[in-house]
């Protein structure tokens, strides 16, 4: 039988370490978390190697005692919570007392300390859990922490560690959370001695949006406020022209902790219905106050989950905060086609500066490049639509092709006559005729004692994702290389995600460098995916290696061709010509495989005579 035994103080430590410190980036967000909660008003911090090897995190707070600091790194030490009743109250981002042991269980860490009533600092250096007597040290006011060889002595969890690109990325994606949660708080954010971003505290969210996630999408947000019973909510979100694939750049903050809120994301959801296509997402940077005893902090080990008491309130403020600016508080009880609504003054945030945002023009919800010739040709002429595979098999490896979704006539000539371009000997064809298109949607064809009707966009969907898998398998990925390279806005986490599976990318066709600031360049795109929306491809794509936690499966580079085939494909409403819809329905069905799109909706649905007449009573 087992024996029961009481772990060795060593093994403890180290589970308990486990728990709380599992990356750099973790303990960064501890120390950070620390520093604000001692009032701290500027913190600065400095990770080399992804913070694997070096981290250093310095504040302006009120310091540590020199009595208190060997106490400091104890199990369960804290000065935030004293009593039970303490928990149902908590106003502090962190109160359990583990972050500073468990970083000294598997670290070296060193401490620099002095309090506003010390004329002259402390030093202590604790290394994998054994401490050096604390010594009298010159420091500023506030603490410096510096934490080196993270995971020296457990080499078994080193391995787990991502590459320091990695890592550091996930530093600074912990950090912009962190000062876009506490406006009041200046951060600085330095890595291999170069600074990533500087956030200007002062207690104006606006400043600390732009600084953080840049001017390019500040200049998209709408200042906004809204409260039901006890919650509030003030902040930002975005205008829906600017409505994104996912939800990565929705940012909630519960009385100053960033956190993640399904009836949040669904508020939004409920107030954008009736403004964005389906399939797109505001962004948003919503602070949200509610009374801490509503509330339950204490339910995830990040702490990045908060169970409410009541999650109604939060719903309704956050909701009656996007429709203070979508709609002036009114549900519409109407769909309308328009992407960008009526628009009024927009309130904004007491210590932002207010701005005017000049509305976008008013356009149909779905947008696309255009699906026919500039201009009709003459009644002779041949129209092909070779870059979208149309005139040829698109299992086929492409010919030289123009980009995508261009069409290109060819004029008969004396010397070339005319001819119509054919995919199976003529006495193997089955005659079809091409009736017309229902809806600007589906393409209807008659086939001996059959009645076709063709999803145009599953159907072009199909034939471009089956050209881009053909094309990759005999060749690769044919590239384009851009005129000028296209600045991609995204997040930390989606241009980390990115960076990681930069290989992948370039066996796709995308050629991607970085920029800076979380700015990426794209130069190189798949050549199919020429004069489509390529900066929305790639935030769907970080999207996706974000859900997948950098574990690409088998079928990533799969994904990505059939992301690219849906975006290129052309769509439901596009105006298409007699000429085209001939050669459409032709190139398709000389291609018997193409039954079902890559999402698995049918792509041609048959109605036969027999059924028909039986319907008109014949």
């Amino acid at each position: 039988m087992p024996t029961i035994q009481v772990l060795p103080k060593r093994v403890a430590e180290l589970i308990a370490a486990g728990e709380v410190i599992d990356r750099p980036a973790s303990a960064v967000k501890e120390l950070c978390e620390n520093a604000l909660d001692a009032g701290a008003t500027a913190v600065t911090v400095e990770i080399r190697s992804g913070g694997i090897k070096y981290i250093r995190v310095q504040d302006n707070g009120c310091g540590i005692p020199a009595a208190e600091l060997p106490t400091a790194f104890l199990p369960h030490a804290t000065s935030k919570i004293y009593t039970a009743e303490d928990i149902d109250c908590i106003r502090t981002l962190g109160f359990r007392g583990e972050a500073l042991p468990s970083i000294a269980a598997v670290a070296r860490v060193e401490v620099l300390t002095r309090t506003a009533d010390a004329e002259i600092g402390v030093r202590y250096c604790i290394a994998s859990g054994e401490a050096e007597a604390p010594e009298q040290a010159g420091c500023a006011l506030g603490t410096a922490i510096t934490v080196r060889d993270l995971f020296y002595q457990t080499p078994a969890r080193m391995k787990f560690l991502k590459k320091d690109v990695a890592e550091g990325n996930a530093v600074g994606a912990v950090l912009e959370r962190l000062a876009l949660s506490r406006p009041d708080a200046a951060f600085t954010f330095l890595r291999e001695g170069k600074e990533v971003f500087r956030s200007p505290g002062g207690g104006s969210p606006g400043g600390a949006v732009r600084a953080v996630l840049g001017k390019a999408f500040f200049e998209h947000m709408l200042g906004t406020t809204g409260a039901y019973e006890a919650c509030t909510v003030s902040g930002f979100v975005s205008e829906p022209a600017a409505a994104r694939p996912n939800r990565n750049q929705q940012y909630f903050f519960l009385n100053g902790r960033s956190i993640r809120c399904p009836a949040a994301s669904a508020a939004l959801g409920e107030a954008y219905k009736r403004s964005i296509p389906a399939g797109k997402f505001p962004a948003c940077v919503l602070y949200i106050t509610i009374p801490p005893g509503f509330t339950d902090i204490n339910v995830h080990p990040a702490k990045m989950e908060v169970r409410f008491a009541d999650e109604r309130p939060v719903f309704l403020a956050v909701r009656g905060a996007a429709m203070a600016v979508l709609n002036g508080g009114q549900v519409m009880e109407e769909p309308r086609r328009a992407v960008e609504p009526a628009r009024r003054e927009a309130p904004v945030l007491p210590e932002t500066p207010a701005r005017t945002f000049a509305p976008p023009p008013v356009q149909p919800v779905f947008s696309s490049p255009p699906f026919v010739v500039t201009s009709p040709p003459p009644a002779d002429d041949q129209v092909l639509r070779d870059s979208t595979g149309w005139a040829e098999n698109p299992f086929a490896p492409a010919r030289e092709t123009p980009p995508l979704l261009q069409t290109q006539p060819e004029r008969a000539t004396e010397n070339r006559p005319a001819e119509q371009t054919t995919f199976l000997p003529p006495e193997e064809r089955s005659p079809v005729r091409v009736l017309g298109e229902a809806f600007r949607t589906y393409f209807l064809a008659e086939r001996g004692d059959e009645l076709l009707l063709i999803d145009k966009h599953a159907a072009h969907e199909r034939m471009l994702y089956e050209r881009l898998r053909a094309e990759y398998a005999a060749e690769g990925a044919r590239r384009q290389l851009l005129l000028e390279p296209l600045p991609l806005h995204l997040s930390r986490e989606e241009s980390a995600a990115l960076l990681e599976n930069r290989a992948l990318l370039e066996e796709a066709g995308y050629l991607l460098e970085e920029f800076g600031s979380g700015t990426l360049l794209l130069r190189e795109c798949p050549l199919p995916m020429v004069g489509s929306d390529l900066a929305a491809e790639l935030s769907e794509i970080a999207g996706y290696l974000l859900e997948k936690h950098g574990e690409i499966d088998t079928q990533a580079l799969d994904w990505i061709f059939h992301s690219a085939a849906c975006r290129a494909a052309v769509k439901a409403g596009d105006p298409t010509t007699p000429t085209e819809r001939e050669r459409f329905v032709e190139t398709l069905l000389a291609l018997p495989g193409i039954t079902h799109c890559p999402h698995g909706r049918p792509v041609t649905v048959t109605m036969q005579r027999k059924e028909l007449e039986k319907r008109f009573g014949r």
